[in-house]
């Protein structure tokens, strides 16, 4: 690719920006190096899908699954603050009344 000849201030005013001389002369610079990157990337793989080694769900069986609420006590004695089988916590959003 050639180094595109571009207006930055023409760019900037269609933007609606306000560009300092310094800034302008520092994106003219850089934009023919963003725009040459970008080419690249667009000619990579262009065409080309990419097909998986056809894997479905990754998650394992759980072969020893232990019974329902064997851990909760343990949990619940771990909380700073339980009210019946459940962990108070402080209310940080407050609800509008309508």
């Amino acid at each position: 690719m050639t180094k595109p000849d571009i207006d930055v201030a023409a760019l900037a005013k269609l933007a609606r920006l306000e560009v300092s001389a310094e800034e302008l002369a520092k994106l003219g610079k850089e934009i023919p190096n963003i725009l040459a990157f970008v080419e690249i990337i667009q000619q990579a793989g262009a065409g080309a899908e990419h097909k998986g080694e056809g894997l479905q769900n990754v998650m394992r069986a759980d072969e020893n699954p232990h019974e329902s609420g064997i851990h909760t006590e343990k949990l619940l004695s771990a909380a700073p603050a339980r009210e019946g089988d459940r962990i108070a916590v402080k209310q940080v959003i407050s609800r509008r009344k309508s």
